[in-house]
């Protein structure tokens, strides 16, 4: 019998993720939120189609096991890239700043016809960064060892 993968079980491994389906996107969505990046790190490769950002991420699947420890929170560099990207717009996003330090908040999917859609990313701020693919195909790679988060705490989202 497969068993599921339980949440715990990525403590201590580098993440190496793919989403093809809205489900998939939202686990990654998840463990890419509060993920900041500077501006200048975000790419997007036109003639392949891919569109790529160098984020340090949060990493929300260690954060029970560092208070359990009580020891530090971390983050890591993780690479996120979406593939089959047709067009990409954004809002309330100034990339000429080599030194603006964005905040990842969410990201989401508006399905289109035929497999087609739109990739949200929301950013703090209210910039916003569409992503118009082909199909839904979003790799979320952890590409550093984590190291203890500069702020020494978790991210706080207050309701």
């Amino acid at each position: 019998m497969v068993e599921d993968a339980k949440f715990e079980d990525g403590g201590e491994q580098s993440l190496r993720l793919r989403a093809e389906d809205a489900d998939d996107l939202a686990v990654i969505a998840s463990l890419a939120q509060d993920a900041v990046f500077p501006a200048n790190e975000m790419t997007w490769e036109k003639g392949q189609r891919r569109f790529a950002i160098l984020l340090n991420r949060f990493r929300w699947e260690d954060q029970e096991n560092a208070e359990t420890r009580k020891r530090a929170y971390e983050r890591v560099q993780s690479v996120l890239m979406v593939n089959d990207v047709a067009q990409v717009q954004s809002q309330g996003v100034d990339r000429g700043g080599k030194d603006l330090i964005m905040s990842l908040l969410s990201i989401s999917f508006e399905a289109g016809d035929d497999g087609t859609g739109r990739i949200i990313l929301t950013l703090a701020g209210d910039g916003v960064i569409a992503l118009d693919v082909e199909c839904l195909d979003v790799a979320l790679k952890d590409v550093t060892r984590p190291y203890i988060a500069p702020s020494k705490s978790a991210p706080y989202h207050p309701e």
